[in-house]
Protein backbone atom coordinates (compact mmCIF):
# COMPACT_ATOMS: atom_id res chain seq x y z
CA UNK A 1 0.00 0.00 0.00
CA UNK A 2 2.99 2.39 0.06
CA UNK A 3 2.67 2.90 4.21
CA UNK A 4 6.11 3.32 4.75
CA UNK A 5 5.98 5.02 8.45
CA UNK A 6 3.50 2.14 9.30
CA UNK A 7 5.97 -0.82 8.09
CA UNK A 8 8.55 0.72 9.52
CA UNK A 9 6.91 1.55 13.02
CA UNK A 10 6.16 -2.30 12.54
CA UNK A 11 9.51 -3.89 11.68
CA UNK A 12 10.96 -1.94 14.68
CA UNK A 13 7.94 -3.61 16.74
CA UNK A 14 8.85 -6.79 15.41
CA UNK A 15 12.88 -6.58 15.88
CA UNK A 16 12.50 -5.03 19.56
CA UNK A 17 9.71 -7.46 21.40
CA UNK A 18 9.66 -10.59 19.33
CA UNK A 19 11.90 -13.74 20.79
CA UNK A 20 11.36 -17.43 19.83
CA UNK A 21 13.30 -18.65 23.05
CA UNK A 22 9.78 -19.77 24.22
CA UNK A 23 8.72 -22.95 25.91
CA UNK A 24 5.99 -23.15 23.05
CA UNK A 25 4.78 -25.69 21.18
CA UNK A 26 3.80 -24.72 17.34
CA UNK A 27 2.98 -26.47 13.99
CA UNK A 28 6.07 -26.39 11.85
CA UNK A 29 3.89 -26.16 8.90
CA UNK A 30 2.16 -22.54 10.24
CA UNK A 31 4.94 -21.05 12.34
CA UNK A 32 7.01 -21.59 8.80
CA UNK A 33 4.28 -19.94 6.16
CA UNK A 34 2.54 -17.24 8.64
CA UNK A 35 6.31 -16.61 10.77
CA UNK A 36 9.22 -17.60 8.94
CA UNK A 37 7.67 -16.16 5.46
CA UNK A 38 6.62 -12.57 6.80
CA UNK A 39 9.82 -12.27 8.32
CA UNK A 40 11.73 -13.10 4.92
CA UNK A 41 9.21 -11.61 3.10
CA UNK A 42 9.83 -7.90 4.75
CA UNK A 43 13.55 -8.42 4.56
CA UNK A 44 13.64 -8.92 1.05
CA UNK A 45 11.37 -5.50 0.84
CA UNK A 46 13.63 -3.36 2.96
CA UNK A 47 16.79 -4.56 1.19
CA UNK A 48 15.67 -4.06 -2.37
CA UNK A 49 18.03 -1.70 -4.09
CA UNK A 50 14.96 -0.76 -6.15
CA UNK A 51 12.47 0.16 -3.74
CA UNK A 52 9.22 -0.27 -5.85
CA UNK A 53 6.75 0.50 -2.97
CA UNK A 54 8.01 3.61 -1.78
CA UNK A 55 11.08 4.19 0.68
CA UNK A 56 10.82 0.71 2.75
CA UNK A 57 14.30 0.79 4.31
CA UNK A 58 15.28 0.60 7.54
CA UNK A 59 17.55 2.93 9.39
CA UNK A 60 20.62 0.99 10.77
CA UNK A 61 18.96 -2.13 10.05
CA UNK A 62 21.32 -4.53 9.88
CA UNK A 63 19.61 -8.22 8.52
CA UNK A 64 17.86 -8.43 12.07
CA UNK A 65 14.77 -9.81 10.41
CA UNK A 66 17.14 -12.91 8.25
CA UNK A 67 18.99 -13.59 11.80
CA UNK A 68 15.68 -14.08 13.10
CA UNK A 69 14.35 -16.07 10.49
CA UNK A 70 17.42 -18.11 10.62
CA UNK A 71 16.78 -18.73 14.46
CA UNK A 72 13.44 -19.46 14.28
CA UNK A 73 14.35 -22.35 11.23
CA UNK A 74 17.02 -23.56 13.58
CA UNK A 75 14.22 -24.22 16.50
CA UNK A 76 12.16 -26.07 13.97
CA UNK A 77 14.80 -28.03 12.42
CA UNK A 78 14.57 -30.69 15.37
CA UNK A 79 11.37 -31.79 13.55
CA UNK A 80 13.52 -33.16 10.81
CA UNK A 81 15.34 -35.31 13.06
CA UNK A 82 15.06 -38.94 13.91
CA UNK A 83 11.95 -39.77 11.59
CA UNK A 84 13.09 -42.51 9.28
CA UNK A 85 11.41 -40.64 6.38
CA UNK A 86 13.41 -37.67 6.22
CA UNK A 87 9.42 -36.52 6.83
CA UNK A 88 9.19 -34.02 9.50
CA UNK A 89 7.31 -34.36 13.14
CA UNK A 90 4.27 -32.02 12.70
CA UNK A 91 5.06 -30.11 15.99
CA UNK A 92 7.66 -29.02 17.75
CA UNK A 93 8.74 -27.39 21.02
CA UNK A 94 11.10 -23.51 20.45
CA UNK A 95 13.13 -24.22 23.71
CA UNK A 96 12.87 -28.11 23.81
CA UNK A 97 12.40 -29.88 20.20
CA UNK A 98 10.13 -32.45 19.35
CA UNK A 99 7.94 -33.21 22.40
CA UNK A 100 8.05 -36.53 24.23
CA UNK A 101 4.29 -37.57 22.94
CA UNK A 102 5.16 -36.08 19.20
CA UNK A 103 2.54 -37.07 17.01
CA UNK A 104 4.29 -39.81 14.17
CA UNK A 105 1.39 -39.08 11.48
CA UNK A 106 1.37 -35.99 9.50
CA UNK A 107 -0.26 -34.31 6.41
CA UNK A 108 1.26 -33.72 2.93
CA UNK A 109 0.77 -30.21 2.67
CA UNK A 110 2.32 -29.99 6.21
CA UNK A 111 5.51 -31.40 5.74
CA UNK A 112 5.31 -31.15 2.10
CA UNK A 113 4.95 -27.38 1.45
CA UNK A 114 8.28 -26.08 3.63
CA UNK A 115 10.85 -25.44 0.27
CA UNK A 116 9.63 -22.17 -0.14
CA UNK A 117 10.56 -20.12 2.92
CA UNK A 118 13.95 -23.01 3.67
CA UNK A 119 15.09 -22.81 0.23
CA UNK A 120 14.86 -18.88 0.33
CA UNK A 121 16.57 -18.75 3.56
CA UNK A 122 19.04 -21.21 2.58
CA UNK A 123 20.28 -19.15 -0.46
CA UNK A 124 19.92 -15.91 1.78
CA UNK A 125 22.55 -16.93 4.20
CA UNK A 126 24.11 -19.37 1.62
CA UNK A 127 23.68 -22.47 3.99
CA UNK A 128 22.02 -25.62 2.86
CA UNK A 129 21.46 -26.71 5.15
CA UNK A 130 17.48 -25.45 5.57
CA UNK A 131 16.97 -25.97 1.70
CA UNK A 132 18.14 -29.82 2.24
CA UNK A 133 15.71 -30.76 4.97
CA UNK A 134 12.42 -29.09 2.94
CA UNK A 135 13.84 -30.65 -0.25
CA UNK A 136 14.15 -34.35 1.69
CA UNK A 137 10.78 -33.98 3.15
CA UNK A 138 9.41 -33.36 -0.77
CA UNK A 139 10.94 -36.14 -2.10
CA UNK A 140 10.48 -39.02 0.62
CA UNK A 141 6.28 -37.92 0.02
CA UNK A 142 6.79 -38.12 -3.77
CA UNK A 143 8.43 -41.61 -3.65
CA UNK A 144 5.36 -43.01 -1.27
CA UNK A 145 2.71 -41.98 -4.29
CA UNK A 146 1.17 -44.85 -5.40
CA UNK A 147 2.48 -47.09 -8.03
CA UNK A 148 -0.97 -47.36 -9.86
CA UNK A 149 -2.14 -43.84 -10.18
CA UNK A 150 0.86 -41.78 -8.89
CA UNK A 151 -1.29 -39.71 -6.46
CA UNK A 152 -0.61 -39.01 -2.75
CA UNK A 153 -2.60 -39.84 0.23
CA UNK A 154 -3.03 -36.94 2.83
CA UNK A 155 -1.73 -38.56 5.84
CA UNK A 156 1.18 -40.27 6.64
CA UNK A 157 3.07 -41.81 8.94
CA UNK A 158 6.59 -40.63 8.86
CA UNK A 159 8.41 -43.34 10.67
CA UNK A 160 7.14 -46.24 8.29
CA UNK A 161 6.01 -44.47 5.50
CA UNK A 162 2.87 -45.71 5.62
CA UNK A 163 -0.39 -43.90 4.19
CA UNK A 164 -2.89 -43.84 7.35
CA UNK A 165 -4.96 -41.31 5.25
CA UNK A 166 -5.75 -42.11 1.58
CA UNK A 167 -7.50 -39.58 0.00
CA UNK A 168 -6.34 -37.71 -2.50
CA UNK A 169 -7.60 -34.67 -3.51
CA UNK A 170 -6.70 -30.60 -3.92
CA UNK A 171 -8.03 -29.45 -0.61
CA UNK A 172 -6.83 -29.42 3.11
CA UNK A 173 -4.17 -31.77 4.16
CA UNK A 174 -3.00 -31.87 0.62
CA UNK A 175 -3.40 -28.00 -1.60
CA UNK A 176 -0.09 -26.57 -0.88
CA UNK A 177 2.41 -29.46 -1.28
CA UNK A 178 0.70 -28.85 -5.61
CA UNK A 179 1.29 -25.37 -5.03
CA UNK A 180 4.64 -25.52 -3.84
CA UNK A 181 6.22 -27.80 -6.54
CA UNK A 182 5.03 -24.93 -8.63
CA UNK A 183 6.21 -22.28 -6.73
CA UNK A 184 9.75 -23.62 -5.73
CA UNK A 185 10.56 -24.18 -9.60
CA UNK A 186 9.10 -20.75 -10.80
CA UNK A 187 11.69 -19.53 -7.51
CA UNK A 188 14.72 -21.43 -8.30
CA UNK A 189 14.69 -23.24 -11.64
CA UNK A 190 15.07 -26.14 -10.27
CA UNK A 191 14.06 -28.52 -12.68
CA UNK A 192 13.35 -31.50 -10.89
CA UNK A 193 9.93 -29.57 -8.93
CA UNK A 194 8.46 -28.93 -12.52
CA UNK A 195 8.97 -32.37 -13.43
CA UNK A 196 7.40 -33.35 -10.02
CA UNK A 197 4.34 -30.60 -10.57
CA UNK A 198 3.87 -31.84 -14.23
CA UNK A 199 3.75 -35.07 -13.31
CA UNK A 200 1.36 -34.25 -10.75
CA UNK A 201 -0.90 -32.33 -12.64
CA UNK A 202 -0.94 -34.81 -15.10
CA UNK A 203 -2.25 -37.53 -12.63
CA UNK A 204 -4.76 -35.38 -11.58
CA UNK A 205 -6.06 -34.76 -14.56
CA UNK A 206 -6.50 -38.41 -14.89
CA UNK A 207 -8.12 -39.47 -11.76
CA UNK A 208 -9.36 -36.54 -10.09
CA UNK A 209 -10.71 -34.57 -12.47
CA UNK A 210 -14.86 -35.47 -13.62
CA UNK A 211 -16.84 -33.79 -16.11
CA UNK A 212 -16.12 -32.70 -19.48
CA UNK A 213 -12.89 -32.31 -21.37
CA UNK A 214 -13.59 -28.82 -22.65
CA UNK A 215 -14.18 -26.03 -20.00
CA UNK A 216 -16.23 -24.22 -22.53
CA UNK A 217 -17.40 -26.14 -25.63
CA UNK A 218 -18.94 -29.48 -25.53
CA UNK A 219 -21.72 -31.60 -23.84
CA UNK A 220 -21.77 -32.86 -20.37
CA UNK A 221 -21.63 -31.94 -16.39
CA UNK A 222 -19.07 -29.05 -15.54
CA UNK A 223 -15.36 -29.96 -14.68
CA UNK A 224 -14.81 -30.83 -10.92
CA UNK A 225 -12.17 -32.20 -8.72
CA UNK A 226 -13.19 -35.01 -6.59
CA UNK A 227 -11.50 -36.55 -3.78
CA UNK A 228 -10.28 -40.59 -4.90
CA UNK A 229 -8.66 -42.94 -2.99
CA UNK A 230 -4.67 -42.79 -3.77
CA UNK A 231 -4.56 -46.57 -4.74
CA UNK A 232 -7.60 -46.93 -6.70
CA UNK A 233 -8.58 -43.99 -8.16
CA UNK A 234 -12.20 -44.52 -6.96
CA UNK A 235 -14.19 -41.44 -5.57
CA UNK A 236 -14.23 -41.89 -1.55
CA UNK A 237 -17.15 -38.88 -0.86
CA UNK A 238 -19.41 -36.47 -2.48
CA UNK A 239 -17.63 -33.15 -0.73
CA UNK A 240 -15.26 -30.44 -1.84
CA UNK A 241 -13.36 -27.46 0.52
CA UNK A 242 -13.42 -24.46 0.20
CA UNK A 243 -9.10 -24.68 0.14
CA UNK A 244 -9.47 -26.29 -3.24
CA UNK A 245 -10.66 -22.62 -4.61
CA UNK A 246 -7.13 -22.12 -4.37
CA UNK A 247 -6.63 -24.45 -7.41
CA UNK A 248 -7.95 -22.27 -10.28
CA UNK A 249 -4.72 -20.04 -9.34
CA UNK A 250 -2.55 -22.38 -9.69
CA UNK A 251 -3.79 -23.47 -12.85
CA UNK A 252 -3.48 -19.97 -14.40
CA UNK A 253 0.12 -19.76 -12.97
CA UNK A 254 1.09 -22.79 -15.58
CA UNK A 255 -0.95 -21.03 -18.45
CA UNK A 256 -4.45 -23.59 -18.30
CA UNK A 257 -6.62 -20.35 -18.21
CA UNK A 258 -9.66 -22.00 -19.57
CA UNK A 259 -9.85 -25.14 -17.29
CA UNK A 260 -9.43 -22.63 -14.08
CA UNK A 261 -12.39 -20.16 -15.57
CA UNK A 262 -14.29 -23.28 -15.29
CA UNK A 263 -13.35 -24.50 -11.63
CA UNK A 264 -13.80 -20.68 -10.51
CA UNK A 265 -16.98 -20.36 -11.68
CA UNK A 266 -18.35 -23.23 -9.90
CA UNK A 267 -16.72 -21.65 -5.98
CA UNK A 268 -18.21 -18.29 -7.17
CA UNK A 269 -21.54 -20.10 -7.75
CA UNK A 270 -21.34 -21.68 -4.57
CA UNK A 271 -20.09 -17.95 -2.83
CA UNK A 272 -23.29 -16.35 -4.65
CA UNK A 273 -25.54 -18.59 -3.01
CA UNK A 274 -24.67 -18.11 0.51
CA UNK A 275 -22.44 -14.90 0.54
CA UNK A 276 -19.35 -17.18 1.81
CA UNK A 277 -18.05 -20.44 1.27
CA UNK A 278 -18.90 -23.55 3.73
CA UNK A 279 -15.84 -25.30 4.99
CA UNK A 280 -17.19 -28.11 2.90
CA UNK A 281 -20.03 -28.05 0.48
CA UNK A 282 -21.73 -31.57 -0.81
CA UNK A 283 -22.12 -31.19 -4.93
CA UNK A 284 -24.10 -34.35 -4.71
CA UNK A 285 -26.61 -32.65 -1.71
CA UNK A 286 -26.05 -29.47 -3.20
CA UNK A 287 -25.51 -28.37 1.28
CA UNK A 288 -22.96 -27.84 3.18
CA UNK A 289 -21.27 -30.30 4.97
CA UNK A 290 -19.19 -28.28 7.45
CA UNK A 291 -21.05 -24.89 7.19
CA UNK A 292 -18.19 -22.44 8.90
CA UNK A 293 -16.38 -20.22 6.82
CA UNK A 294 -12.68 -18.64 8.55
CA UNK A 295 -12.50 -15.67 5.85
CA UNK A 296 -10.54 -17.68 3.57
CA UNK A 297 -8.81 -16.22 1.07
CA UNK A 298 -8.63 -19.01 -1.90
CA UNK A 299 -10.98 -17.97 -3.72
CA UNK A 300 -10.43 -14.06 -3.57
CA UNK A 301 -6.72 -15.69 -4.76
CA UNK A 302 -7.56 -17.46 -8.04
CA UNK A 303 -10.17 -14.49 -8.79
CA UNK A 304 -7.31 -11.83 -8.57
CA UNK A 305 -4.83 -14.56 -10.42
CA UNK A 306 -7.47 -14.28 -13.15
CA UNK A 307 -8.33 -10.81 -13.35
CA UNK A 308 -4.37 -10.57 -14.00
CA UNK A 309 -4.55 -13.38 -16.84
CA UNK A 310 -7.11 -12.41 -18.48
CA UNK A 311 -8.43 -8.58 -17.49
CA UNK A 312 -11.81 -9.04 -17.55
CA UNK A 313 -13.98 -6.81 -16.12
CA UNK A 314 -16.05 -10.07 -15.00
CA UNK A 315 -13.33 -10.95 -12.39
CA UNK A 316 -13.84 -7.17 -10.92
CA UNK A 317 -17.76 -7.93 -10.13
CA UNK A 318 -16.99 -10.83 -8.23
CA UNK A 319 -14.15 -9.47 -5.91
CA UNK A 320 -16.55 -6.47 -5.84
CA UNK A 321 -19.53 -9.61 -4.80
CA UNK A 322 -16.91 -11.07 -2.45
CA UNK A 323 -16.17 -7.57 -0.43
CA UNK A 324 -19.95 -6.97 -0.16
CA UNK A 325 -21.06 -10.12 1.78
CA UNK A 326 -17.98 -9.93 3.95
CA UNK A 327 -18.98 -6.48 4.72
CA UNK A 328 -22.83 -7.37 5.13
CA UNK A 329 -22.11 -10.34 7.09
CA UNK A 330 -18.54 -11.02 8.64
CA UNK A 331 -17.81 -7.20 9.74
CA UNK A 332 -18.04 -7.17 13.75
CA UNK A 333 -17.01 -3.91 16.52
CA UNK A 334 -13.08 -4.89 16.28
CA UNK A 335 -12.60 -6.42 13.03
CA UNK A 336 -13.86 -9.37 10.67
CA UNK A 337 -15.68 -12.44 12.28
CA UNK A 338 -15.50 -15.96 11.20
CA UNK A 339 -18.72 -17.28 10.25
CA UNK A 340 -19.77 -20.31 12.51
CA UNK A 341 -22.68 -21.07 9.89
CA UNK A 342 -22.91 -19.80 6.50
CA UNK A 343 -26.85 -19.82 6.15
CA UNK A 344 -27.71 -18.84 9.43
CA UNK A 345 -25.07 -16.24 9.31
CA UNK A 346 -23.97 -16.70 13.00
CA UNK A 347 -20.21 -15.33 14.35
CA UNK A 348 -17.31 -16.61 15.91
CA UNK A 349 -14.97 -14.62 17.81
CA UNK A 350 -11.92 -15.26 15.78
CA UNK A 351 -10.08 -13.69 12.68
CA UNK A 352 -7.45 -15.66 11.20
CA UNK A 353 -3.84 -13.82 10.69
CA UNK A 354 -4.62 -15.02 7.06
CA UNK A 355 -7.34 -12.51 6.93
CA UNK A 356 -5.44 -9.76 6.83
CA UNK A 357 -2.12 -11.56 4.83
CA UNK A 358 -4.27 -12.84 2.14
CA UNK A 359 -8.36 -12.31 1.83
CA UNK A 360 -7.67 -8.05 2.28
CA UNK A 361 -4.65 -8.21 0.15
CA UNK A 362 -5.67 -9.95 -2.57
CA UNK A 363 -8.56 -8.09 -3.00
CA UNK A 364 -6.90 -4.51 -2.61
CA UNK A 365 -4.85 -5.79 -5.28
CA UNK A 366 -7.45 -6.85 -7.55
CA UNK A 367 -8.44 -3.31 -7.54
CA UNK A 368 -5.31 -1.38 -7.59
CA UNK A 369 -4.41 -1.20 -10.74
CA UNK A 370 -1.62 0.87 -10.37
CA UNK A 371 0.17 -0.92 -7.85
CA UNK A 372 3.73 -1.16 -7.94
CA UNK A 373 3.60 -4.97 -7.90
CA UNK A 374 1.75 -4.82 -10.83
CA UNK A 375 3.81 -2.09 -13.07
CA UNK A 376 7.07 -2.14 -11.24
CA UNK A 377 8.60 -4.45 -14.16
CA UNK A 378 9.68 -6.67 -11.17
CA UNK A 379 8.31 -10.21 -10.86
CA UNK A 380 6.99 -11.26 -7.91
CA UNK A 381 5.93 -14.74 -6.07
CA UNK A 382 3.36 -14.92 -3.76
CA UNK A 383 4.04 -17.44 -1.04
CA UNK A 384 0.83 -19.85 -0.06
CA UNK A 385 0.07 -17.24 3.36
CA UNK A 386 0.73 -14.40 0.93
CA UNK A 387 3.85 -13.11 1.43
CA UNK A 388 5.38 -11.26 -1.54
CA UNK A 389 8.81 -12.68 -2.56
CA UNK A 390 10.77 -11.31 -6.02
CA UNK A 391 12.00 -13.57 -8.22
CA UNK A 392 15.44 -12.87 -8.16
CA UNK A 393 18.61 -14.19 -9.61
CA UNK A 394 20.03 -14.31 -6.45
CA UNK A 395 17.14 -17.39 -5.63
CA UNK A 396 18.42 -18.93 -8.79
CA UNK A 397 22.22 -19.53 -7.81
CA UNK A 398 22.47 -22.57 -5.59
CA UNK A 399 25.69 -22.87 -3.86
CA UNK A 400 25.57 -26.71 -3.44
CA UNK A 401 25.22 -28.38 -6.96
CA UNK A 402 26.28 -31.38 -5.40
CA UNK A 403 23.16 -31.56 -3.54
CA UNK A 404 20.92 -30.19 -5.64
CA UNK A 405 22.27 -31.17 -9.49
CA UNK A 406 20.69 -29.21 -12.43
CA UNK A 407 21.85 -29.46 -16.42
CA UNK A 408 24.51 -27.02 -16.88
CA UNK A 409 25.02 -25.53 -19.93
CA UNK A 410 28.98 -24.92 -21.74
CA UNK A 411 29.64 -22.15 -20.03
CA UNK A 412 29.01 -23.55 -16.63
CA UNK A 413 25.57 -21.71 -16.39
CA UNK A 414 22.54 -23.67 -14.72
CA UNK A 415 20.06 -23.98 -18.00
CA UNK A 416 16.54 -22.08 -17.37
CA UNK A 417 13.63 -24.84 -17.87
CA UNK A 418 10.96 -23.91 -19.64
CA UNK A 419 7.81 -23.77 -17.41
CA UNK A 420 4.89 -26.19 -19.48
CA UNK A 421 1.66 -27.12 -18.42
CA UNK A 422 0.97 -30.65 -18.54
CA UNK A 423 -2.75 -31.19 -19.44
CA UNK A 424 -5.22 -33.44 -21.51
CA UNK A 425 -8.12 -31.03 -20.99
CA UNK A 426 -7.33 -27.82 -22.67
CA UNK A 427 -4.51 -25.88 -24.41
CA UNK A 428 -2.79 -23.71 -22.67
CA UNK A 429 -2.89 -21.11 -24.69
CA UNK A 430 -4.11 -17.04 -23.01
CA UNK A 431 -7.83 -16.44 -23.21
CA UNK A 432 -8.60 -14.62 -26.51
CA UNK A 433 -9.24 -10.95 -27.20
CA UNK A 434 -12.27 -10.98 -28.48
CA UNK A 435 -13.56 -13.22 -25.20
CA UNK A 436 -12.07 -10.46 -22.58
CA UNK A 437 -15.42 -8.30 -22.51
CA UNK A 438 -17.73 -11.48 -22.44
CA UNK A 439 -18.19 -13.69 -19.61
CA UNK A 440 -15.38 -15.72 -19.50
CA UNK A 441 -17.74 -18.80 -19.55
CA UNK A 442 -20.33 -18.72 -22.21
CA UNK A 443 -24.19 -18.01 -20.49
CA UNK A 444 -24.96 -21.85 -20.97
CA UNK A 445 -22.35 -23.62 -19.13
CA UNK A 446 -22.99 -20.70 -16.43
CA UNK A 447 -26.85 -21.46 -16.18
CA UNK A 448 -25.24 -24.87 -15.74
CA UNK A 449 -22.87 -24.18 -12.74
CA UNK A 450 -25.55 -22.34 -11.14
CA UNK A 451 -28.53 -25.38 -11.65
CA UNK A 452 -25.72 -27.69 -10.28
CA UNK A 453 -24.93 -25.79 -6.43
CA UNK A 454 -29.01 -25.22 -6.45
CA UNK A 455 -28.70 -21.32 -7.50
CA UNK A 456 -31.61 -21.46 -10.18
Amino acid sequence: MGNSSEFQKAVKLVIDTVSFDKDSTVQVFEATIRVLGSLLSAHIIITDSKQPFGDMTIKDYDNELLHMARDLAVRLLPAFENTKTGIPYPRVNLKKGVPPDGNNETCTAGAGSLLVEFGILSRLLGDSTFEWVARRAVKALWNLRSNNTGLLGNVVNIQTGHWVGKQSGLGAGSDSFYEYLLKSYILFGEKEDLEMFNDAYRNIQNHLRRGREACNEGEGDPPLYVNVNMFTGQLMNTWIDSLQAFFPGLQVLIGDVEDAICLHAFYYAIWKRYGALPERYNWQLQAPDVPFYPLRPELVESTYLLYQATKNPFYLHVGMDILQSLEKYTKAKCGYATLHHVVEKTKEDRMESFFLSETCKYLYLLFDEENPLHKSGNKYMFTTEGHIVSVDERFRNSLWQDILPGEVDSTGKIKPNELKAVNFSSNCNRVPDERRYLLPLKSIYMRQIDQMVGLI
